[in-house]
């Protein structure tokens, strides 16, 4: 290229410009080395207990080129994952007895049988998978780096990872809305202290000779950051209240925890903070200072960096912004308590706090807090065990209990995501699947109460209908809208709006099903006045449920007794009905039903 590009001015290149630079020498000439991930820091990777010794070079040449600056392996947890699965093949190579010594003596069998040995050792299929694909990759790094240097054999079986179908993992689940609870209320009370401790005054102190004691304590920590047991000012002050009777069990946290967090306070912000926002759990670990933009209407932008979303990794989440419990709320509260901290321990991270007598940076795996965080609060499952917390499932938690709350509308729902990918991964979970078998039962019940189902009319309906029939809907074509006021055309049970244009019948031609058919008919408009006769037939087939089989019963009279009682019944009022039953026991004229009905 042409001297430095300037502005306004044309960049032209040269011949040589389009040459390959020369290739750097490979350092790896042992087996013990590090690897400087992009992500995460140094991965130290030992294998210098691998035989044969030149397939062993040959993988850690492959490894460090994975893990290259523009290379696949960009996070050092990503390269230890690796550093602990290769060894595996070395494994099954001892075990096999084969005559391997470099690369170029490895055939597809012997990734075959890599796999077929990982099942024999009791690997499932979603974790053989795993090791599987990574040692797959190293090999094709190696075929990429010496393309003399395997076999043929082994090249084509490199196309692919597996010859067995894929057998996807079970889903992680989310958390019940019972343990998000517990842990919200057990979070926001954590947090809600640790404010106050921090927010109140530094020396509390009223007696006069501790006081100042206490004072020059927290005037240290102001200078220095941390207060620690072999300070001379802390040994005053530790020796002064011994003398006053006073307790000293945990003085220097006491101390140093009215100025800054500790790691048991990063705990329950985390937890919030996750199960506020549904970010991932190891984007709300690398969250930086300046991560809170674009402030607007009561909203802000929360900026991340999602490491495994390959070519969009910087993204950004607009949340809720105000009071203290809200996303953006609690980030500017939590970069507040940090402030002063990262004076004394800069860092563009959010999370600095002290840990074992030092300031730290970033949160690595607090399992153990994590454990002591929801023994100390007695959080259980829904079965009443200590829960096991696990921070990865808090996301699946949040997409659960917002899909509840937009009631599984997938245009609210879906926000981040395609609707497909929401749906699949965060809408088809097992926590969600009782929602969903009930949705789906509640449909089938209603298609099929809604199939030939009667038009109900309350007494108050039926006046509207007496005003302004043709303001009634769901009145079956053919049918003539007054012929339901008129009792003369009632049938047994209901009053017909169609008796010559039924449904079950050809047009002109009385209605040919039995007396208790009008229960299924959707020509039928069952008024309050048919109560009587509707509570008389309701007797009789209770009645009959004592002298016939419970089939013969069922295949009878099933759908006209659940008809009415689910569907009739509940639509009037205790009073209409009430009045029903007075009328029934007070008429004298009888009501006519068929003789069957009548014996």
């Amino acid at each position: 290229m042409t001297g430095r590009p300037r502005k306004g001015r044309r960049v032209a290149f040269q011949r040589e410009d389009g040459l390959p630079g020369p290739q750097d020498i490979d350092p790896i000439s042992g087996l013990r080395f590090t690897i400087g991930a992009q992500h995460g820091g140094e991965a130290l990777v030992d294998f210098t207990g691998l035989r044969p010794r030149r397939l062993a070079l040959a993988f850690a040449r492959a490894l460090r080129h994975l893990a290259a600056p523009g290379g696949p392996l960009g996070v050092r947890a990503t390269v230890k994952a690796y550093a602990v699965a290769l060894p595996r093949f070395f494994d099954y190579l001892r075990e096999s007895g084969g005559s391997v010594d470099g690369p170029e003596d490895l055939q597809g069998q012997n990734v075959d049988g890599f796999e077929t040995w990982l099942e024999v050792h009791g690997y499932s299929r979603t974790h053989l998978f795993t090791v599987l694909v990574k040692v797959v990759a190293v090999l094709r790094q190696i075929a990429i780096d010496s393309p003399e240097g395997v076999s043929p054999d082994l090249r084509d079986r490199l196309r692919y990872a597996s010859a067995r179908p894929f057998q996807r993992s079970r889903p992680r689940d989310a958390y019940s809305p019972f343990v998000a609870r517990q842990l919200r209320d057990a979070a926001r009370g954590d947090v809600a202290a640790v404010i106050r401790r921090m927010q109140q005054n530094r020396s509390s102190e009223s007696d006069a000779v501790l006081l100042p004691l206490e004072s020059a304590a927290h005037a240290l920590i102001e200078e220095r950051g941390l207060i620690r047991s072999d300070d001379t000012v802390f040994e005053h002050l530790y020796s002064a209240r011994r003398r006053c009777g006073r307790s000293n069990k945990g003085l220097g946290d006491e101390l140093n925890g009215r100025h800054h967090l500790s790691r048991d306070d990063v705990i329950p912000f985390l937890v919030l903070l996750a199960l506020e926002t549904g970010l991932e759990i190891e984007c709300c670990k690398a969250l930086n200072g300046d991560c809170l933009q674009n402030a607007s209407g009561g909203t802000v932008e929360i900026a991340y960096f999602k490491r495994r979303a390959r070519g969009s990794e910087h993204k950004r989440l607009r949340v809720r912004d105000g009071a203290l419990m809200t996303p953006g709320g609690l980030i500017r509260k939590l970069l507040e308590l940090t402030a002063s901290a990262r004076r004394h321990h800069p860092s563009n991270c959010i999370w600095v706090y002290r840990s074992a007598g030092a300031f730290t940076a970033g949160i690595r795996h607090p399992r153990m807090l994590v454990d002591a965080w929801t023994r100390r609060h007695g959080i259980v499952d829904d079965d009443g065990r200590p829960l096991q917390l696990l921070l990865s499932r808090l996301r699946k938690t949040h997409k659960a209990l917002w899909y509840l709350k937009t009631e599984g509308h997938m245009a609210r729902f879906a926000v981040g995501h395609t609707p497909e990918v929401a749906a699949r991964h965060y809408a088809d979970v097992p926590a969600l699947r009782p929602l969903h078998q009930a949705t789906v039962a509640e449909a089938l019940q209603d298609a099929v109460s809604s199939a030939f189902a009667p038009l109900v009319l309350t007494p108050e309906q039926e006046e509207v209908w007496r005003g302004h029939p043709a303001t009634i809907a769901n009145v079956s074509s053919g049918s003539d809208p007054d012929a339901p006021l008129v009792e003369e055309q009632d049938v047994w049970l209901a009053s017909c709006g169609g008796f010559y244009a039924g449904v079950h019948g050809e047009a002109g031609a009385p209605c040919p099903v039995p007396f208790w058919g009008c229960l299924e008919c959707s020509c039928a408009v069952i008024t309050a006045r048919k109560l009587p006769a509707i509570l008389s037939f309701l007797a009789f087939i209770e009645d009959r449920r004592q002298a016939l089989p419970a089939d013969d019963w069922r295949t009878k009279f099933g759908r006209a007794h659940a008809r009415i009682v689910n569907q009739i019944l509940p639509s009037f009022s205790d009073t209409v009905i009430e009045n029903a039953r007075e009328s029934q026991a007070t008429d004298e004229s009888p009501i006519y039903l068929p003789p069957e009905a009548l014996q």
